[in-house]
């Protein structure tokens, strides 16, 4: 028999998704050292199938009033049901917004019972919990590839210091683990950290990577009082997330309604695309993000199993448990440099000391288990072997489809005037009956005749002469050149010339110059050039040679 055993070890795993591998790898070589050692209990609940196959997560947290449900809704561009918006705290409650045919809304004791949905570990929270958790359902093609949870407002001032009832800051620490993106919501009015707020953004320690951190209403304010406003905000977060950089900060006005001071409204723009770049992927990288989450809590289990372990080893046989456990507690600062030196573990792997010490005062230390080196090497070879091959099947063609609908459409229209960066910069001009460069042609074609053109053309040493007074680095006046210079024959025409004041100006302007010319810019001139091919925009309009 114990050849079969073996025989059936060595014999190669083949999995359809990397779901479907973590799923079979985890009841097989994680769960049972999770389950021997309480990994559970003391650190995380036992993964079921939902949490394997769910969409992508985004989790918004932020104080009070700072926007987090009107972005939701922003981003549907609906409302969903259930949904309350105002002034003050107005969300009390958790609640998942998910895909479904029919709108509904679910509460959270039957989602607490609910096989199909991954919110079943929450019901260790308890009822007062529960009570404050739902689910809205609706009908979004947003929803088809992402879930959004929305959190209640984190009370500031005299109001934080009434009990919610249930573990608040728990609850935020186990949406960390399993979501995809964490958003934190700051309101340019109101950057104040609470400590409640403190001790949530505290709770997302270790997944400082899913966090991204908004500025909304940033429009509420003028550009002298936003510059204080950013200065602000990155001196606040650096004190609360402890990491050598500080996450990337979005500056916008996540609504529908019209811009108080839009000065900086290109900015607001480019930072929407940003974000929403951002979002937009999550469904493309959620199997890489499933198995960097699943790795590690594997080393997590590790590190408790020999925690736990050591504990019971050092606990006398007979007499003075109770003693001994106290003064094991004390010293678990000790065992714990011990561990990590043994089994060179990094100390960001290592439980949160305080959290730690509270839980094992309620375990009964006789209880524990010894050391199993069987799982411990289980659990490695799954590591170096299942994982590895998980990591050969991740999809890198991006089959995987983007968030569409909603505000995504509108964001990311490239066909309307009101795209991003349609019809200005580079654009400017694109199906236009005239070439857009004879709009200041005037004024150019004197600088050019004043440079001395030889044969209707000048030379690359006396256009550089101009074209310095831009004052932009060499690289970008080279790409200018290379550019304008469409015949490439080493000197530019008066319709050239024209071109590469006209480029200098969009770069002058903010915008970024692109690889290839694009076809209504090419001078009506030279698209005998091109053969009509790939070139817009009219043939007339040719400009004078001199």
């Amino acid at each position: 028999m114990s050849f079969f055993k073996r025989k059936k070890e060595t014999e190669p795993q083949f999995y359809a998704t990397v779901a479907d591998g973590l799923k079979k790898i985890y009841k097989g070589k994680l769960l049972p050292l999770e389950e021997t050692y309480d990994f559970h209990e003391f650190v995380s609940p036992q993964l079921n199938e939902p949490d394997f196959d769910a969409k992508p997560m985004v989790l918004l947290v932020g104080q009070y009033s700072t926007g987090k449900t009107s972005f939701i809704r922003y981003l549907l561009e609906r409302d969903y049901p259930g949904i309350r918006i105002g002034p003050e705290p107005t969300t009390d409650s958790f609640t998942a917004v998910m895909y479904g045919e029919n709108e509904q809304v679910i509460p959270g004791n039957a989602l607490a019972v609910d096989k199909s949905k991954q919110f079943r570990p929450l019901s260790k929270f308890g009822g007062s919990f529960l009570n404050r958790f739902q689910c809205s359902i609706l009908k979004s093609t947003v929803l088809k590839c992402v879930t959004m949870i929305d959190t209640p407002g984190i009370l500031s001032g005299e109001k934080q210091r009434v009990d919610r009832g249930y573990d608040f800051v728990g609850v935020l620490r186990w949406f960390a683990e399993r979501v995809d993106r964490i958003i934190l919501l700051f309101d340019a009015n109101k950057l104040d950290i609470s400590d409640e707020f403190r001790r949530s953004i505290e709770a997302i320690h270790g997944y400082e990577d899913k966090v991204r951190i908004v500025l909304n209403k940033a429009d509420q304010v003028d550009h002298q009082e936003l510059m204080r406003v950013y200065g602000a905000l990155m001196w606040s977060i650096s004190k609360v997330i402890q990491v050598p950089e500080c996450p990337k900060i979005f500056v916008g006005s996540f609504w529908d309604q019209q811009l108080k001071h839009d000065l900086y409204r290109r900015l607001f723009e480019k930072e929407l695309q940003c974000l929403f770049d951002d979002l937009q992927d999550l469904p493309r990288y959620a199997a890489m993000r499933k198995l960097n989450d699943f790795i590690k809590r594997a080393r997590m289990a590790k590190i408790h199993a020999y925690i736990i372990s050591n504990l019971k080893e050092d606990m006398p046989k007979m007499f003075g448990k109770q003693r001994k456990k106290k003064e094991l507690i004390k010293n678990l600062p000790v065992l714990l440099k011990k561990i990590q030196e043994e089994n060179m573990v990094a100390t960001s792997d290592l439980p949160e000391l305080t959290s730690m010490q509270e839980q094992l005062d309620k375990a009964d230390f006789t209880k524990f288990p010894p050391l199993k080196e069987k799982l411990i090497a289980q659990v490695n070879h799954m590591l170096d072997k299942d994982i590895a091959d998980l990591m050969a099947i991740v999809p890198t063609d991006f089959t995987e489809p983007v968030i569409r609908g909603g505000a995504f459409d509108d964001v990311k229209d490239m066909t309307s005037p009101f795209g991003f960066e349609k019809c200005e910069g580079i654009d400017l001009g694109s199906g236009e009956p005239d070439w857009i460069v004879t709009k200041e042609r005037e004024k150019w074609d004197d600088i050019f005749r004043s440079l001395g053109p030889s044969k209707g053309k000048i030379t690359g040493s006396v256009a550089k002469k101009e074209m310095v007074k831009s004052r932009l680095p060499n690289p970008v006046l080279a790409k200018v050149w290379r550019l304008a210079d469409v015949d490439q024959d080493g000197m530019l025409d008066a319709d050239e010339f024209a071109l590469s004041m006209h480029l200098i100006n969009i770069k002058l302007d903010g915008f970024d110059l692109p690889d290839e010319l694009p076809g209504h810019l090419i001078p009506p001139s030279k698209k005998k050039l091109f053969n009509g091919g790939g070139a817009s925009g009219s043939e007339s309009g040719s400009g004078n040679s001199y």
